[in-house]
């Protein structure tokens, strides 16, 4: 474990194109996001550039705008923090994803062809060997590929463009429920791969619905247990 509480390997490499400070923001949301930095943990710059691999500059910089964003907060005199989340804040959230999952499920039951469905099923089996494995981040990754197949299957822009903007968020709370959520959430998905494999929006939207309830109440649950 290193001083600041991040698992051994858990420290992406800053190998992609860019400017240095996106990448390094990028690893931070991604650390934030997958929680191996967690809610409320403090965030030593000097620590962090030195994990990166990179100047104190750059990790400066990433904090602010992760500030800007929601995802950190910076206290004087003290430094910054991750973020905790509210209820009232991951509620919100979660019910903004159902809206807009219901809506791409029923897109996708209209617009999905044999190739769309059998991509789904692929990744339904992956993330129930991820399951049966007990590779939480496995799931946890695989859950989002699921969502963002559907997304891409229901074919509209404009709505694949505010999901990603929620994607992460979802991602930030999702994990800690996966273990609790486990086989019973890829029930649920083989449930909605066939009502959309039977062009019944319908359903497909119900299920949707019913799907993103379950992990908003999951949540909730896990945060007042």
């Amino acid at each position: 474990m290193l001083s600041t509480g991040l698992p051994q390997g858990s420290v992406p490499r800053l190998e992609r194109p860019g400017p240095l400070r996106d990448r390094v923001y990028e690893a931070l949301l991604e650390l934030i996001t997958t929680r191996a930095l967690q809610p409320g943990q403090h965030l030593v710059e000097s620590e962090l550039a030195g994990h990166l691999g990179v100047s104190r500059q750059p990790v400066r910089e990433a904090l602010q705008r992760l500030n800007t964003e929601g995802w950190v907060d910076l206290r004087p005199a003290q430094g910054a923090f991750v973020h905790e989340p509210t209820e009232e804040e991951a509620d919100q959230l979660l019910t903004v994803r159902t809206l807009l999952e219901a809506e791409a499920a029923r897109l996708a039951a209209v617009n999905a062809d044999d190739a769309g469905v059998a991509a789904l099923e692929d990744l339904c089996a992956e993330g129930e060997g991820a399951v049966a494995a007990d590779d939480v981040d496995a799931a946890v990754a695989l859950n989002a590929r699921f969502h963002a197949k559907i997304m891409d299957l229901a074919g509209n822009a404009v709505l694949a463009e505010l999901a990603a903007q929620v994607d992460r968020r979802v991602r930030w709370y999702y994990t800690p429920v996966a273990r609790q959520r486990g086989g019973q959430s890829w029930v649920e998905h083989r449930d909605l791969i066939a009502a959309v494999a039977d062009h019944d929006e319908q359903r497909a939207t119900r299920l949707m619905r019913e799907h993103t309830e379950h992990t908003r109440r999951s949540y909730h649950e896990r945060a007042q247990s």
